[in-house]
């Protein structure tokens, strides 16, 4: 079965992400991540952002640079720069040509598999920052229902995400994902 090119649906959640911090944030909050703090948060977003499209332009990226490193003065402008980067480098990227996404897979894969992980990831932590913050987590049903089959595809003992839940029958698409990769709707 063909890879889909997932970029759109990527930008959407990742430029969703990016508007959820306009005005005032307490760095400090603790967020449906286990021990993560908001800035905790934001410093794994922003650098996965960079690794990933370093990865997607053929730039070396070595597992050590996927560690969070501290945020910045303005750690929203920050955030926004990477993920302005990141869509960027997707929208340029050969999907057909294999990347090294260090922290997904040992070896190199298909840009286009990388663009999906991070989509999934960003429908996930869009929603980690919203519940955080206390605001609404609203995306198009279409990314939904287009990152749903990787939500489905991660398999039950991953370091990213936590133990998938029972999903009850009717639950939104958005529920859906969120069981499926350990969250708890609220």
């Amino acid at each position: 079965m063909a890879i889909p090119d997932y970029r759109a649906a990527d930008a959407t959640a990742v430029r969703a992400s990016v508007k959820l911090l306009d005005g005032p944030l307490d760095l400090t909050l603790p967020t449906p991540c286990a021990g993560w703090t908001l800035a905790d948060l934001l410093a794994h977003m922003t650098v996965q952002h960079l690794g990933f499209a370093a990865a997607a332009r053929g730039e070396s990226w070595p597992l050590e640079r996927w560690a969070p490193r501290p945020l910045g003065a303005d750690p929203a402008a920050g955030y926004a720069a990477a993920a302005d980067e990141v869509i960027a480098a997707f929208a340029a990227a050969d999907l057909d040509r294999d990347a090294h996404f260090a922290e997904l897979a040992p070896v190199p894969i298909p840009v286009r598999r990388g663009i999906g992980a991070h989509a999934i990831d960003y429908v996930v932590h869009g929603w980690d920052v919203a519940t955080t913050l206390g605001r609404p987590w609203e995306l198009p049903e279409d990314v939904l229902e287009t990152t749903w089959p990787i939500a489905e595809g991660v398999p039950d003992a991953t370091k990213a995400f936590a133990a998938p839940l029972p999903v009850p029958a009717g639950a939104s698409t958005m529920d859906r994902i969120l069981l499926r990769l350990g969250r708890v709707p609220r």
